[in-house]
């Protein structure tokens, strides 16, 4: 089974992104029945969704897994749902922030993520990893990024799935702001994204 795996570059300031941590980290490791290939997108709201389908074309992978950061979470947040919506709370990384506007013009409104959520929670949290289930991926490029590998899955007619994993800041990033925001160490992020992707092989 082959997986693309998908993390974000450093953005709003921090000089990490426990996404991009996490996906090299894992790239370097050898899974059963598991095939890795790996791509670290920019924090771009015009090129992150090119560089994704063109990973999707490129790879022609079985499983899109992309992992984000969401700093005010304390846990694991697998996400159900994507929305057809960007409303950037910061710029992106090239100056850019979008407000109420569509991903995509005539897209559905929303797409279900269609890995298997219940198992991936289950999974990470039998390994003694905090995981929770969240219906809001937000409406940044995390949110972006899983609705375009769903949109482009579905109306290209693919045998993927696809889905998004949100991870909180790295002890790292709360000293380097100064602030008392949730962290979780980059070990135990990767114990966690482990179990999903087994979770995930599991399910066929």
């Amino acid at each position: 089974m082959k997986f693309l795996l998908t993390g974000f570059e450093s953005f709003g300031g921090s000089k990490i992104n426990p996404s991009e941590q996490v996906v090299r980290a894992l790239a370097r490791e050898k899974f059963s029945e598991v095939e890795l290939v790996i791509a670290i997108l920019p924090v771009d709201g015009a090129r992150a969704p090119e560089e994704l389908i063109r990973a999707i074309e490129t790879h022609q992978p079985d499983v899109v897994l992309s992992l984000g950061e969401a700093s005010s979470r304390s846990a694991i947040s697998i996400e159900r749902v994507a929305i057809n919506l960007r409303d950037d709370r910061i710029p992106d990384n090239a100056g850019n922030q979008s407000r109420d506007e569509a991903i995509v013009r005539d897209a559905p409104a929303a797409y279900f993520c269609t890995l298997p959520v219940r198992a991936m929670l289950n999974a990470a949290r039998a390994c003694g990893v905090p995981a929770e289930l969240s219906l809001s991926a937000g409406s940044f490029l995390c949110n972006q990024i899983a609705f375009t590998a769903l949109h482009f899955i579905a109306t290209k007619k693919i045998n993927a799935r696809a889905g998004f994993v949100h991870l909180p800041a790295l002890p790292q990033q709360a000293a380097e702001k100064n602030s008392a925001i949730p962290s979780m160490g980059l070990e135990t992020m990767l114990v966690g994204a482990r179990a999903a992707i087994e979770a995930i092989r599991a399910r066929g």
